[in-house]
């Protein structure tokens, strides 16, 4: 698990974006910014960009960091 306490700035509600995680208080999706974050924006930028803080930002890479360490692999057989 993530150092990150993301659980404190993330929302999962169903009416809202349809359950996909956001900021809490807001609807800024954390697909957004760690997107925007891929795509060479600073945290900086997203803060302004979206209204949200650099803790935010930290939350949803937090976030997306959990996921991925829950990711299971299984290997294909080769042809």
């Amino acid at each position: 698990m993530c150092n990150t306490d993301w659980e404190e700035r993330i929302n999962i509600d169903p009416g809202i974006l349809g359950g996909k995680p956001v900021i809490k208080g807001t609807r800024v999706p954390l697909q957004l910014i760690v997107g925007d974050l891929a795509a060479g924006m600073t945290s900086a930028e997203i803060c302004e960009a979206y209204g949200v803080t650099e803790e935010d930002v930290r939350a949803a890479l937090g976030y997306a960091a959990d996921r991925l360490a829950e990711e299971r692999v299984h290997a294909l057989p080769s042809r």
